[in-house]
């Protein structure tokens, strides 16, 4: 009985347990911010004059509007000619995925973006890069994963045991599939499964028209499986593989910047974006029931 509410609880357990162990920790650091790093005049001298930059996708693809704003904020400011994504990411929700993914897109459209694979480029995190001019795998990089996965526990013996029964009241034959209470039936896990097919389906024609990649061959290249960075130039979900300092040059290739000055960051907001995002990505990873492309 006691796992079970532990269980119930634990996305209340985990933000109390991020509160304990960070506050006194982000209260410290916010203090320092204020009195060692508040005087911003040559980071922000230095910004006005930049001409590249950098924006980081990485950790669970769930909540991307930080990562949106930064890829708005490059297509808007005239002095940006030319941006790099990099990415470490083992993928995500699919919806954030796409998102990023068309975002890019649109980015490609009025300026060139390098992708920079510095850790893992899978699922998510591939599909929110295929649209980028280049893309450029660390030689020790994991790439592809290509799939989508829906997952699902069965409590029904559990709450059994522990005397727990659900009441449902519904309208619609398939109001209550994915239900964690019981097994599915067959004409859930079949319609499911035709959710997964389809969005699967787009995933690949989506990579195959961003790679020039012939979808028919789609085992190849797709099927879920995981490449090093050679075997995925082989395949032709990479363009090179090399090191970081390789993609930037070829990012001041595409921008034609004779003097490349990269946008700085500010490495306290930096700090607290990742700490946040990373927190509400772990609990939140743990509770998602919708489409993964993870």
């Amino acid at each position: 009985m006691f796992n079970f509410f532990r269980f119930l609880f634990s996305p209340i357990i985990a933000i109390l347990d991020f509160i304990t162990k960070y506050f006194k920790t982000i209260v410290f650091l916010t203090i320092i911010y204020f009195f060692v790093f508040s005087s911003n005049d040559e980071l922000t001298n230095t910004n006005n004059l930049a001409n590249l930059q950098k924006i980081e996708l990485s950790g669970p693809i769930l909540d991307v509007n930080k990562v949106l704003e930064n890829i708005d904020k490059a297509k808007k400011d005239n002095n940006i000619k030319g941006v790099m994504l990099v990415v470490d990411s083992p993928g995500g929700a699919v919806a954030p995925s796409i998102e990023v993914a068309y975002a890019i897109k649109e980015l490609k459209q009025i300026k060139p973006v390098v992708v920079y694979a510095s850790g893992v480029i899978a699922s998510g995190s591939y599909y929110a890069s295929i649209w980028a001019d280049k893309i450029i795998a660390n030689p020790g990089s994991i790439v592809g994963s290509i799939g989508v996965i829906m997952q699902g526990v069965n409590a029904e013996e559990l709450m059994e045991k522990i005397g727990i029964s659900t009441q449902t009241v519904k309208a619609g034959k398939f109001k209550e599939s994915g239900t964690p209470s019981r097994k599915w039936t067959d004409f859930e896990e079949k319609q499911l499964q035709s959710v997964i097919d389809d969005t699967y389906n787009m995933f690949i024609t989506d990579v195959a028209n961003a790679r020039n990649l012939d979808v028919r061959n789609h085992t190849l290249f797709a099927d879920a499986k995981i490449f090093t960075s050679k075997q995925a130039k082989e395949v032709g979900l990479v363009d090179e593989v090399a090191t970081i300092s390789f993609a930037q040059d070829e990012l001041v290739k595409l921008s034609n910047v004779q003097n490349p000055i990269w946008k700085k960051e500010d490495k306290f907001e930096k700090f607290m974006d990742n700490l946040v995002t990373e927190t509400i990505s772990k609990v939140s990873m743990n509770l998602i029931s919708g489409l993964k492309a993870y």
